[in-house]
């Protein structure tokens, strides 16, 4: 399965960056010589040219299943109309678009509730993070935002909101739509290549020629923005291996982010906030920000470029992780790269917001100083931000290493 985007502004410029505060990437510099406004070359930096890296469009799916990655294709021309969206017909589905506050009494009436409550937040731009129907941390961060924006919050401050009625009551307001498809898993899905598992080693993954999806099963939970276990769970008896096969999907955010005119790192509860030109919220990500050892910035910074499909390179002489006898390693684009499939550059140098290869540990893991979003929170960002933005970081670092 390949993912298609585009560049929010203009891409991070071909040059040499020097990086390795946090994490080392290098950008595509084939994209960024189609924008006249790259950004420059850091004085005295080090590193290597970037290899180019194509992006690919992916053929766009049937016009009753929603766009793959939440993300529509915006060469394609919209339809005059547009029939209402229809949930999966496969009873479990049905169970969950139908689920409702008043009928949680069974833990599986409470996980139906949760999964079209993640869902809903999605698409209204609060990201849960991955969906996976459970009551953690992102999902009551993300709540407590969309209850507060909707001045609807019963918590008090400081204190994570809990679904209770007056929360499915403005869920419901906002988004009653089906959360459930049906998806036909096509040729395109089962491509590959496939990396089976995902080597650990900073040492192993610089073998790889493309960190691609490790298996159809991850690339499809990615594209529908949910967890592994849960797609698996709710097409039991499916071979994501073959062309052909039905199954059961989510339908996350499908509308693109708007302009975002400001962005708010808060170092405190791992939060990236994105806000328009009139200090309305616009989203909400759930994050790890750095760590104790390694702390994120602090203060006003600005985004200096967006690269999407960056490599990345493990540098020992300026990072404190890995095996540092290897000496220096370069390892390729791809989702399952070490910062994801989007990077956001910062003005602060060896800084930026990216994506992960593993979103159910987003916001439960330490990084190297940067942040780390999914990589479909990062792409939306990214989409949305422009070189300029400001990126302000707040609260105090509380995450250990």
């Amino acid at each position: 399965m390949k993912l298609h985007w585009m560049a929010a502004g203009a891409l991070l410029g071909g040059a040499i960056i020097s990086l390795g505060g946090c994490d080392d990437f290098k950008s595509n510099p084939t994209a960024a010589a189609r924008t006249a406004s790259a950004a420059p070359t850091a004085a005295g930096a080090t590193g290597a040219l970037v290899t180019p890296v194509a992006t690919t469009a992916v053929t766009p799916p049937p016009t009753e299943v929603q766009p793959r990655s939440g993300e529509p294709d915006l060469a394609l021309a919209p339809p005059v109309t547009l029939a209402p969206p229809e949930g999966s017909a496969v009873p479990e589905a049905r169970a969950i678009d139908g689920a409702e506050f008043a009928s949680r009494g069974t833990v599986a009436a409470k996980r139906r509730l949760l999964i079209r409550a993640q869902v809903i937040l999605d698409r209204a731009h609060f990201s849960p993070g991955v969906i996976d129907g459970r009551d953690g941390t992102n999902f009551r961060r993300a709540l407590t935002a969309f209850e507060a924006a909707n001045n609807v919050g019963t918590s008090p401050p400081g204190v994570l909101a809990t679904l209770d009625a007056a929360a499915w009551q403005a869920l419901m307001t906002a988004d009653s739509g089906p959360v459930t498809q049906d998806y036909v898993v096509t040729p395109e899905d089962e491509k590959g290549p496939f990396l089976g598992t995902v080597p650990t080693a900073m040492v192993d993954l610089a073998k790889l020629p493309h960190l691609g999806y490790a298996t159809p099963v991850q690339a499809l939970a990615e594209t529908f923005h949910m967890d592994e276990a849960l797609l698996r769970a709710l097409n039991p008896k499916a071979d994501f291996s073959v062309a052909g096969t039905s199954i059961v999907v989510l339908r996350p955010s499908a509308a693109p982010l708007a302009p975002v005119a400001r962005v708010e790192v808060d170092k405190s509860i791992d939060e990236v906030r994105a806000y328009d030109a009139s200090g309305k919220i616009e989203a909400v990500f759930p994050a790890t920000v750095g760590s104790t050892e390694r702390p994120a910035p602090s203060g006003q910074w600005a985004v200096k470029g967006v690269a999407p499909n960056p490599t990345y390179t493990y540098d020992p002489g300026r990072l404190s992780f890995g095996d540092a006898s290897q000496g220096k390693l370069t390892i390729q684009p791809g989702p399952n790269n070490p910062v994801g499939s989007t990077w956001i550059d910062l003005t602060i140098q060896t800084y930026g917001i990216h994506g992960s290869p593993d979103p159910t540990q987003i916001g439960k893991t330490a990084s190297h100083g940067c942040v780390r979003l999914t990589n479909w929170d990062a792409a939306a960002l990214g989409h949305a931000v422009r070189n300029g933005t400001p990126v302000l970081f707040v609260g105090a670092q509380s995450r250990k290493a």
